[in-house]
């Protein structure tokens, strides 16, 4: 079988975890392949007597939560060791089995400096802020492009990993002393924290490259889950406003060490409005009563950090863009539910440029930054959605928003979720 991907195509939050968990049935492995705990999933999942459990994962693949399928944490994923076992301990609590789950030796570490180094550089950024979770994600990347950085296998040797941790506070420690007039790190206090967690970890470690390519050959399916979206991936995002790693279709490759020839699938998940967390530009959002009533009814609230989302109409010329930067194959609408009771509903079809009118994203951040939505207004529905199972069962005007959704994206929509159990979802076509 080829490896699956599923993609955030806005700026993340568009229900990635509901998708993967609604795939994990179907899939022997789920992985991820970029990211650390800066990003979350919530996980809904009804009961045989109709309860339902809510999960709040951060770092853990989605997939941990299937009986049967193995979770993977990718080379490409940063890992914080402490929120990693805190995970684990809480789902272990909850009666969930997490012995399958597998770690990339390189997967790259976060060390206590780098979350410090996080937090001093965006306030002394101000008002220049790139609104980071501060959970030291970009100084653990910035530290692997450096060739500086802490490697998962590294706790392995307590030898190698104190000359690595001595050579890296040498500059660490100077530019938190110096710059930013803070205590320094220690050597010994570093080591001490990491080695903490070594035989806890050791078991979990593999070659995760070779895991998983093994597994294509003997026919199993692997599902790559993306950290974050498109406009947030660190080459094809609203740049500087984006996150530190590769969170497109190129990116599940290089942060699983599967081969771009065996990936197949690409599901891009779309909301079907549009939200945005942290600073820069966002051409829909709204700062009105229509705003407050999406994130009201969407519950659009950081599942990481609580921070409250910012909230706009759908915008069909970034998902146009996802589509094409990832070679989406198949989108997955959500959240249509939060759209009922409107009496029409605005999409993004263009924008309007200083009297200039563009189809596409436009190609320099500035003119991005000015960007006016162009709407097209769809007539909404009032009727209760969230017992549809198939398009038959959705009204007539929700239909016809998903399939004018549909022409403007560029992909086929497969499936759309309305509401936040599992099972609260229309299909359409098959995902797999």
């Amino acid at each position: 079988m080829p490896a699956i991907a599923i993609i955030g195509a806005q700026w993340g939050d568009e229900g990635k975890g509901k998708a993967t968990d609604l795939l994990g049935t179907s899939v022997d492995y789920v992985v991820k392949f970029n990211g650390g705990n800066n990003a979350g999933h919530t996980v809904v999942i009804t009961q045989p007597d109709g309860s339902t459990e809510k999960y709040a994962l951060h770092l853990l693949p989605s997939g941990i939560l299937t009986p049967g399928c193995t979770p993977v944490i990718g080379n490409g994923v940063v890992v914080d060791l402490a929120v990693l076992f805190e995970e684990l301990e809480a789902l272990e609590a909850r009666g969930v089995d997490v012995s399958r789950l597998r770690i990339s030796a390189n997967a790259h570490v976060i060390a206590d400096y780098n979350r410090t180094l996080d937090k001093v550089t965006e306030r002394f950024l101000g008002s220049r802020r790139i609104g980071t979770t501060g959970r030291g994600i970009g100084p653990t990347y910035a530290d692997k492009m450096n060739r500086i950085g802490i490697r998962v296998q590294d706790l392995f040797d307590e030898k190698i990993l104190t000359q690595k941790v001595e050579s890296v506070l040498e500059l660490k420690n100077q530019i938190l002393t110096k710059i930013y007039n803070r205590r320094a790190a220690t050597v010994e206090a570093t080591v001490e924290e990491l080695l903490a967690f070594a035989d806890r970890l050791r078991p979990m470690v593999c070659d995760t490259g070779l895991l998983l390519n093994e597994a294509l050959d003997r026919g199993e399916t692997v599902l790559l889950e993306a950290g974050q979206a498109t406009l947030l991936d660190v080459d094809h995002g609203t740049y500087p406003f984006v996150t530190s790693s590769s969170a497109t279709a190129g990116g599940a490759c290089t942060g699983s060490g599967i081969p771009p020839r065996r990936l197949e699938q690409v599901i891009g998940i779309v909301k079907a409005y549009t939200t945005r967390v942290g600073e820069g530009p966002f051409p829909t959002e709204l700062h009105d009563d229509a705003g407050e009533h999406l994130r009201k009814v969407g519950a659009e609230y950081g599942t990481t950090t609580g921070r409250p989302r910012r909230c706009g109409w759908y915008d069909a010329v970034i998902a146009r863009y996802a589509a094409r930067v990832n070679g989406v194959t198949d989108f997955v609408l959500t959240k249509l539910d939060v759209l009922t009771g409107l009496e029409q509903v605005p999409v993004c079809v263009a924008y309007d440029v200083g009297g200039v009118r563009h189809d596409e994203m436009p190609v320099n951040q500035s003119d991005f930054h000015h960007a006016v939505p162009i709407y097209e207004y769809l007539p909404g529905w009032w009727e209760d959605i969230s017992g549809a199972r198939t398009l038959a069962d959705l009204p007539p005007n929700a239909q016809a928003y998903i399939k004018a959704v549909e022409e403007m994206s560029g992909a086929r929509i497969s499936a759309v979720g309305v509401g936040p159990s599992r099972d609260a979802t229309v299909a359409i076509h098959d995902l797999i």
